[in-house]
């Protein structure tokens, strides 16, 4: 089968998939594994199949009984809106987030999220890219209030 650009939201063959080795250290090891098998069982206490990749091993780093972590992307998202989870508010089972309109009025709307990306939040649906949220002080507003916006400044994500 040949390789092809993914479209928005598809998820990766098998054959498709690349790992990446992270070290005990921390360090990336500088060859990328490539798929070789999958378990077709899963396992019941943690919900997981086991996939087995192939690494290649030139200068003979990789020992057996070292310890490492293996990733990899299985699909990737594009064009959806990314938000910290600090701006969603979850009420009786349902989510929302806190719009700033053009005229710097609030207007609390209902989102439909998804997967979660570190400390940030993919909404699948009420929520356009670009448009402006507030991101502190969720509590405290309300609709139809107007706000002095202030840009939104993350802390930087410890390094993985």
């Amino acid at each position: 089968m040949p390789n092809r650009a993914l479209a928005r939201g598809e998820r990766k063959t098998a054959a498709q998939m690349s790992f990446d080795l992270i070290l005990a250290d921390g360090s990336l090891y500088p060859h990328r594994g490539k798929f070789f098998a999958r378990d077709r069982q899963v396992d019941l206490g943690t919900g997981t199949l086991r996939i087995a990749a192939l690494f290649a091993n030139p200068d003979d780093l990789l020992r057996p009984g070292n310890f490492a972590r293996v990733r990899t992307v299985v699909n990737t998202e594009r064009n959806v809106p990314l938000v910290p989870q600090r701006a969603v508010t979850e009420v009786q089972g349902s989510y929302q987030v806190a719009v700033i309109g053009p005229d710097n009025k609030v207007s609390v709307r209902p989102v439909k999220v998804g997967e979660r990306y570190g400390a940030n939040w993919i909404v699948r649906e009420g929520l356009k890219p670009g448009e402006r949220i507030i991101a502190e002080g969720t509590l405290k507003v309300r609709d139809g209030v107007p706000v002095d916006p202030v840009a939104y400044q993350p802390k930087p994500e410890p390094q993985r």
